[in-house]
């Protein structure tokens, strides 16, 4: 492809990453951060922007989808977590957090008084909301012209208002950093970067970017290969900028505006500081425009999945199917859902994680299952207690245990079970040659 139109596929890359949660999360790491803020910010960049690089070169490195990595450790182990990841990052809590994070940001402020607290609204604007996307989201092969050329130039222009006022005239000066956060500020900021949900976005969105580079006439593995570097390199550099900037804007707002509950309400105060009454008129195009072309990346995502799952009904059916579901779960509020989409977060983003790094090196073991199953299995054994716990469900004999896992405190105990796991299947390996492995 020519680099044009690399850098038109980057773009959209870009726009599908930036959701709801990249937006409402890094100010408020920056009001914990502090003075903190460079080695939080390194913490958060590992998995907000360089685990979902890998991860979507991790895609187009094993054929172009999710399913054909999960399918090396077992067929029903493929098809089941990778369902199970759909469904996460989809309708159960991706699609409809980007309807009520729009809502909550970009609409609310500027409802009149006896609308506020009212249900009617939310129930409005997400039919609405929802309805705009089943329109963008019908004809798949127009989404590049349509996020890449026309709503990801929108989107970056309204950020970069907010971002380059900052940094030319600060809100304020920046503090020390929140007690318990700073004891832990890098690892703290990695466990953060879970909630972007933009590792397994990208293990999502690198089929969607797989069939449009397909689109554009490139039929070979090296060339699919190219091009998702550089697609994953734009995409990476325009989220790495976003995020500095909004973390900036946080550490600089606390002692103008005090600790605040969520990013949201952050941004929402910080715009207003930065530019006045216009100001939180940017903030809600910024988040709308966001929410959007995410909502309308995970829609066609999934519903491509799942037509090609069950062919009887019709990429457009599931569209809608979605679409109309997105709808009802957005309702039950933004908090909620976050509260829902921690534990199982928590339960399947390790999982995610090393699978799409065993993906890399598996050649050096013959792609035997065995290496995967037990890595996998070692991470499983804590993340899905971590999750468990971070729904409140405490299994105490099973923590007991896990406590004294190194990095445990810090959420990622997970770490040492799965290079284990990795290394007894490698060595496995070494003792019985010349088994049969999955391609």
């Amino acid at each position: 492809m020519s680099v044009k139109k690399n850098f038109v596929i980057g773009f959209m890359l870009f726009a599908l990453f930036l959701g709801a949660g990249n937006i409402i999360f890094p100010p408020k790491l920056g009001q914990l951060a502090g003075t903190d803020l460079t080695i939080a910010m390194f913490g958060f960049l590992i998995t907000g922007v360089g685990l979902p690089l890998l991860a979507v070169i991790a895609i187009a490195h094993a054929g172009g989808d999710l399913r054909s990595i999960a399918d090396r450790v077992h067929p029903v182990f493929g098809i089941v977590f990778t369902m199970i990841v759909y469904m996460a990052i989809g309708p159960f809590f991706g699609i409809p957090r980007t309807a009520t994070v729009s809502y909550e940001i970009g609409i609310t402020p500027f409802l009149p008084e006896s609308a506020a607290g009212a249900q009617w609204p939310l129930i409005l604007f997400s039919i609405v909301f929802f309805a705009i996307t089943i329109g963008l989201s019908l004809n798949p092969a127009k989404l590049v012209d349509r996020i890449g050329k026309f709503l990801t130039p929108v989107l970056f222009a309204v950020i970069a208002l907010l971002a380059i006022k900052s940094f030319v005239d600060p809100i304020g000066t920046i503090e020390a950093p929140d007690e318990v956060f700073g004891a832990h500020p890098f690892f703290k900021s990695f466990v953060e970067g879970y909630l972007t949900m933009d590792v397994i976005a990208a293990l999502i969105f690198g089929s969607v970017i797989t069939a449009a580079i397909h689109a554009e006439g490139v039929d070979t593995a090296k060339g699919l290969l190219k091009s998702m570097v550089i697609a994953g390199s734009v995409a990476a550099a325009g989220l790495g900028f976003v995020y500095i900037s909004l973390g900036y804007i946080g550490a600089t707002s606390t002692s103008v505006i005090g600790a605040q509950a969520n990013g949201g309400i952050i941004l929402s105060l910080a715009s207003e500081l930065l530019y006045g009454s216009f100001g939180p008129v940017i903030l809600a195009i910024t988040i709308l425009f966001a929410c959007l072309t995410t909502s309308v990346g995970l829609v066609s995502a999934c519903a491509q999945f799942f037509a090609s799952i069950f062919p009887s009904l019709s990429y457009k059916t599931f569209v809608v199917i979605f679409s109309v579901f997105s709808t009802l779960v957005a309702n039950v509020g933004l908090t909620q859902l976050i509260s829902l989409s921690l534990p199982v977060l928590l339960m399947i983003y390790p999982l995610a994680i090393v699978l799409m790094l065993l993906s890399f090196i598996d050649k050096a073991f013959g792609r035997r299952p065995i290496v995967y199953a037990l890595a996998l299995i070692g991470t499983a054994a804590v993340s899905i207690f971590d999750g468990l716990a971070g729904g409140g469900i405490e299994i105490k004999p099973a923590l007991s245990v896990l406590e004294h896992l190194p990095l445990h405190e810090q959420q990622i105990g997970w770490l040492i079970p799965a290079i284990a796991g990795a290394l007894i299947g490698w060595f496995i390996v070494l003792l019985t040659p010349g088994r049969t492995t999955r391609g």
